[in-house]
């Protein structure tokens, strides 16, 4: 394999020359080789929203060059249209709050930015994973976003797939409505029940789970820190009280 040379304040790494990451996500998997599990997709792609629209309300801004801006937008829509999935490589057990896996995404999406304006991946004098994709922005802020707006991207199938088994459990509980059995309290035999009662049981918790989850689907709007905000939307505080909005969560990821 061969390796390109990246330094940070530490000194230098060797980063396989091929990949879009960098030093501080080749640093991230040497210090958490723990799981062997990499971020799952949906936070990868809440990740990158955000990354998204931080660059196109800092352009709005005028604190971001529109090439540079433009770039990282098209990477990143690379990234969300289901390309460069195997350059987020850092453990999900990581230390920092997170910081690893923004870096990753920070330095994938410079890196391939760079390459469309025409630079070489791994000098980021073009397009900076911290100056231009991490623009106004905090792992703090940054990674409690993208959990919740991972977690409202799995929230249609989670829902999909459990009222799926309720009805299974409830057609179950109707076939088994003739079955009599001895019924159980207290890990001693008890008063007999039918078989589809205990199945309606069942079907019964998996509909109040649909309803929690609904509940916790909505709490999921407030952004950490901010107001409550609309799913469509996401509030990017530039540091000075100025803020730009970008859809990040529509349609087409929900």
């Amino acid at each position: 394999m061969k390796f390109r040379i990246e330094r940070d304040p530490l000194g230098d790494v060797r980063v396989p020359a091929d990949a879009y990451y960098g030093a501080q996500t080749r640093r991230a998997v040497e210090n958490f080789p723990i799981s062997g599990l990499t971020a799952p997709s949906e936070l990868i792609v809440a990740t990158v929203q955000i990354k998204k629209a931080a660059a196109e309300a800092n352009t709005a801004l005028g604190r971001l060059p529109r090439d540079v801006a433009s770039a990282i937008v098209r990477a990143a829509d690379e990234v969300l249209s289901g390309k460069l999935r195997d350059q987020f490589v850092v453990d999900v057990y990581q230390a920092g709050a997170g910081t690893s896996h923004n870096m990753n995404t920070n330095e994938v999406l410079a890196n391939r930015a760079a390459e469309l304006l025409g630079a070489k991946r791994g000098l980021y004098d073009r397009v900076h994973p911290n100056d231009h994709v991490n623009m106004g922005q905090s792992t703090n802020d940054v990674f409690p976003t993208a959990t919740r707006l991972a977690l409202l991207l799995g929230a249609g199938p989670l829902a999909a797939a459990t009222r799926a088994l309720a009805e299974r459990l409830a057609g179950k509980a109707h076939e088994f409505a003739e079955v009599i059995k001895t019924g159980r309290t207290h890990l001693q035999d008890a008063t007999p029940i039918r078989l589809g009662q205990e199945f309606r049981g069942y079907a019964g918790q998996v509909e109040e789970s649909i309803r929690r989850a609904t509940t916790a689907r909505d709490e999921l709007l407030q952004v950490p820190g901010k107001i409550p905000i609309p799913l469509e939307a996401a509030r990017v505080d530039q540091g000075d009280g100025m803020a730009g909005r970008h859809d990040i969560a529509g349609p087409r990821y929900a």
